[in-house]
């Protein structure tokens, strides 16, 4: 008895090393390799970053590519269904960081990861996206064996059940189809009872680039090798670039938790098969009952010292991670100079775009057929490198649907370039301002774009793995794509704040006159409050369809946009604000609430605006109840021919920026510090 007891114990300790000691990535040796910090380490890079926000904004799948040709870098992600979005992002960026590291210069790897649901991450120079790819392979099987009196009652469930399921797979007969989330295309999970012993469990996916034949062949060949090569083992995996066969004796994933097995007739015999066995690459030996209880007792005291060392270090290391200062790559993709000016036709006149804060945009068209917006620092400027760096450094790190997404950049000489993604509908001042351009913009169209300027805010201050203040925020920084979705841009001031600071000074105000709370002005003193504060503007003015300093030396007074709503407050006749265009179709109290929203975001005091959570929740869920605003803060230039909305560059005076009450005749004049 205590021998067995001992054989037991020795065993489940070799299952627990087992698998921790087990590697799934998959460098091809036979592509080729690449130097590092070269330009196709970069693209790689720069796709890691990228490549998990991309695959969760694209339905679980996604496959692009970024750089020029010979350093373009290709590369596919995919979740399994099942995987929510976070988690999907989360298996991506950790499946594919562990690639980077496994594969540190084999410019074609893969694998697939995954124990409670799959993912797939797939580098390569070569483009392969509908191109069936069946080496390099990976297998990995269990080490213990179906007892071979009961094998050939299991291979014949174990042939139906891998035949079914492929058939089942390649027709697309999906047993997830209720999971709404990820790419389910070509996705099969099944199981099959064995008379008297265990279910056989078996997951199979294709990606969803290959055809239905492809994907077939690609599984029939899986399983025929490991028939051939792993006959009578009791579980095992087999990865290749195209295709994913996993099967078990055990369930091994989520995905079957809805699958209810018949009860049995009979009670169940013993099984003759082991629980959950781990994968290992080699055989393990096959226990010997003759092994003396000395010996079985050394070799499970030195496997249980190595197996505590084992965790020890997992646990340092761990640790030692989760307390380094967080350290992200600001390498993106470098353009050669020649190639932008290719793309742009040497910066020509017809391809200009328009000018932004520190520089000329132009349109342009990549190699590829990819369409660019290129950003050109003045080279006459005396400022404007410090922003241009910042603006690699910070943009680099922001992937959000409602951010414009930086592709890359060049620095030759003077030339200071910046590549986005190409926004085709220009910016919101373009529609907005303009009276004829703005009846496009009906209600529900202002409202989308409210509501995407707000989760591109609440993503810089909360979601974002750093806090990114913008201060620069304004309708000439909004972009709108095909679909009149907006994008967040120009971040040459965006500052990045640590996760616990909360307020910072500066010596340089920089901004938009206008658009900035008197704190900022004033002071220097800017936070996400700073952001609120002209995110508040911007309602006001999608709702007017008026620019802030438009309502300068209105009757008689001196106004802004702000000031002006206030006193709209005060008579109870916000209604008056509302533009024309809007005013009939619109949802009246709906509108009048967004009015309110604008009105609490740009009230003086810091300390009372809301978060940007609390704004996307006041504006989703028409149930909340508003607070009642104090009176805003409001700035102006000094003298009467001066524009309130006139952009503050570094290094201009800023003794000429006033706070004032709402009571005119009460007017300070105080220097920032």
């Amino acid at each position: 008895m205590a021998k067995k007891s001992s054989v037991s114990i020795l065993c489940f300790l070799i299952i627990i090393f087992s698998a921790i000691s087990v590697s799934a990535q998959t460098c091809d040796e036979t592509a080729g390799n690449f130097k590092p910090d070269s330009p196709y380490d970069m693209n790689r890079r720069l796709i890691n970053f990228t490549l998990a926000s991309n695959v969760t904004d694209h339905n679980g799948y996604f496959y692009g590519w970024t750089g020029l040709y010979p350093d373009i870098v290709y590369a596919v992600g995919m979740c399994s269904p099942g995987a929510g979005p976070e988690a999907c992002s989360q298996c991506i960026q950790d499946t594919s960081d562990s690639l980077l590291k496994s594969c540190p210069n084999q410019t074609d790897s893969f694998t697939w990861l995954g124990e409670e649901f799959l993912c797939l991450v797939h580098y390569s120079r070569k483009p392969f996206s509908g191109v069936l790819i069946l080496e390099p392979s990976n297998v990995l099987f269990n080490s213990m064996d179906i007892a071979k009196e009961n094998q050939k009652e299991f291979d014949s469930v174990w042939d139906v059940l891998m035949s079914r399921t492929i058939k089942s797979l390649a027709r697309n007969n999906l047993s997830t189809s209720s999971l709404s989330f990820s790419n389910s295309k070509y996705y099969a999970n099944d199981t099959a009872p064995v008379p008297d012993f265990r279910n056989i469990w078996v997951l199979m996916q294709c990606t969803p680039d290959v055809s239905s034949e492809d994907c077939k062949l690609c599984l029939e060949k899986s399983v025929d090798y490991y028939k051939e090569l792993h006959h009578g083992k009791s579980g095992g995996i087999v990865r290749r670039p195209s295709c994913f066969l996993r099967w078990e004796l055990y369930t091994f994933s989520g995905v079957f938790d809805h699958i209810r097995m018949p009860t049995p007739s009979s009670p169940p015999q013993p099984s003759p098969w082991p629980s959950k066995t781990p994968f290992v690459v080699t055989n393990m030996p096959k226990k010997d009952t003759s092994l003396s209880g000395g010996i079985i007792t050394a070799i499970v005291i030195v496997i249980f010292f190595f197996i505590i060392i084992s965790i020890a270090i997992v646990v340092a290391v761990f640790k030692r991670k989760r307390n380094q200062k967080i350290e992200l790559p600001t390498e993106s993709v470098q353009f050669d100079l020649k190639t932008i000016e290719a793309a742009t036709s040497n910066f020509s006149a017809s391809n200009k775009l328009g000018q932004g804060g520190f520089g000329e945009v132009y349109k342009g068209m990549l190699m590829n057929g990819t369409e660019v917006a290129v950003k050109r620092l003045s080279k006459t400027s005396g400022q404007g490198e410090v922003e241009f760096k910042n603006e690699v450094v910070v943009v680099a790190k922001l992937q959000h649907r409602n951010l414009v997404r930086l592709l890359g950049f060049s620095l030759q000489g003077e030339e200071k370039l910046l590549v986005y993604e190409f926004v085709p509908n220009k910016s919101l001042d373009y529609f907005l301002f303009d009276p004829k351009k703005r009846t496009q913009l009906d209600w529900t169209m202002r409202r989308n774009i409210i509501d995407g300027i707000t989760r591109g805010i609440l993503y810089l201050h909360q979601d974002s793995r750093l806090k990114i203040i913008h201060r620069d925020l304004k309708a000439s920084n909004i972009l709108l794509d095909a679909d009149m979705n907006p994008k967040i841009a120009d971040f040459g001031m965006a500052r990045i704040f640590g996760m616990e600071e909360t307020v910072a000074n500066t010596k340089r105000v920089v901004g938009t006159f206008g658009y900035m709370p008197p704190e900022y002005v004033t002071h220097g003193q800017f936070s996400t409050k700073s952001d609120v504060y002209s995110f508040g503007v911007l309602i006001l003015e999608i709702i007017s369809g008026k620019k802030n300093s438009s309502f300068y030396q209105m009757e008689g007074l001196v106004n802004n946009l702000v000031t002006y709503v206030w006193r709209l407050w005060e008579k109870k006749s916000l209604h008056e604000l509302i533009d024309p265009i809007i005013r009939e179709e619109s949802e009246r109290d709906e509108v009048i609430r967004h009015i309110h929203i604008g009105l609490l975001c740009v009230q003086e005091n810091s300390a009372e605006r809301p978060t940007m959570s609390r704004i996307h929740q006041m504006l989703t869920t028409s149930s909340i109840a508003l607070d009642v605003p104090s009176p805003p803060g409001f700035l102006f230039r000094k003298g009467p021919g001066s524009n309130p909305a006139q952009r503050l560059e570094p290094g201009e005076p800023t003794s000429m920026s006033f706070a004032c009450s709402l009571d005119e005749a009460t007017i300070t004049d105080v220097t920032p510090r």
